[in-house]
């Protein structure tokens, strides 16, 4: 099968091959691959930001999100079978959506909601996810608190905004004035351009913050939530926690606690609780995702849709920054 695959870490661009398709475990669905969202996490992978924390072995297919069709059921799998359309965030160490077919354990598999496209579905599993498991398990949002989201118009924020107003939340977001109508129509209730004005001189006593952003806006971040707030980051830094539940060596957890030493004793100081986020798959979850976009509550945003064989120039519109809402690549039309 065709797939883009990276065979050493760096900046350069990923490598169209002829690969082996996957083998089929008892537990997994083999899935055609219609469309695949893209993600800086892509990025992060192949320049080898992450490889201490994924120790991926190379060559390795990147692509985290995926819709398509099941064309192949394991023995054991009850949930789905051959014809069903599907989405996906498949496990760490199981991705590979830039790829013709993908096989993914049944787990982390839900059924595509019915009212979107292939192309829109692609672009909804992890960026859902973490909004999922930010807001509703992490910060456990509450109809009348205040969470501000950062970077509104990324691929997490979108999802984040729509999720926060169906949990009844006042939300606030950063973005540049040019997105304003759009993150309107999402549900943002503060808007505030990053470029003219600081947040932290216009947010007071929130609940929690959702932080994607840099060292610098997590420490402010801080000054805007009221005691017992909640500041939850999903850039960093890595935390002794993150690294008990990766399962990472003891030195994993030395390391992780002195690269967020500063930023929790800072929370501790102001007395808000500070933690860092690496979303997981999650089918359950990804299902009820897909209930709400059925319902009409949650609504994808795509900023563009490149062909197959583009993956690279896709990666690199993302790696800019310039994407409102999610990028996904195209592998095979429903016409």
């Amino acid at each position: 099968m065709k797939a883009f695959v990276i065979n050493k870490y760096g900046k350069g661009a990923l490598e169209f091959a002829d690969v082996a398709a996957p083998d089929v475990g008892s537990n997994d669905v083999l899935i055609e691959v219609y469309a695949a969202g893209l993600n800086l996490l892509d990025s992060k992978i192949k320049t080898g930001e992450f490889k201490l924390m994924l120790p991926y072995r190379l060559p390795l297919i990147l692509g985290h999100d995926v819709a398509g069709i099941v064309i192949k059921a394991g023995k054991n799998v009850r949930k789905f079978k051959v014809g069903d359309q599907v989405y996906s965030r498949p496990a760490d160490y199981h991705i590979g959506t830039f790829a013709e077919y993908i096989a993914v354990n049944e787990k982390d598999v839900a059924f595509k909601p019915k009212n979107i496209s292939m192309n829109q579905a692609a672009s909804i599993p992890l960026a859902a996810l973490t909004a999922w498991q930010a807001l509703v398990e992490r910060a456990d949002l509450k109809k009348g608190q205040k969470v501000f989201i950062q970077a509104g118009s990324g691929g997490v924020g979108t999802i984040a905004i729509q999720l926060a107003k169906h949990l009844g939340a006042v939300v606030a977001t950063t973005a540049s004035a040019k997105s304003f109508e759009l993150l309107k129509n999402l549900g943002a209730d503060v808007l505030i351009d990053y470029k003219t004005n600081d947040f932290e001189h216009i947010l007071k006593d929130y609940d929690a913050v959702l932080n994607s952003q840099d060292q610098k806006t997590l420490e402010k971040s801080l000054n805007v939530l009221k005691p017992q707030g909640k500041a939850i980051s999903i850039s960093g830094p890595p935390t002794p926690e993150f690294a008990r539940e990766m399962g990472l060596p003891w030195y994993f957890k030395i390391i992780m606690s002195l690269l967020s030493f500063g930023i929790r004793r800072k929370a501790q100081k102001k007395h808000v609780d500070f933690s860092f986020l690496f979303m997981r798959a999650e089918g359950n979850q990804l299902q009820e995702i897909a209930a709400l976009i059925e319902a009409g509550i949650i609504r994808p945003t795509v900023d563009r849709v490149f062909a197959f064989e583009q993956t690279n120039e896709a990666l690199q519109y993302v790696e800019s920054g310039r994407a409102k809402g999610k990028v996904v690549i195209e592998l095979k039309s429903e016409k």
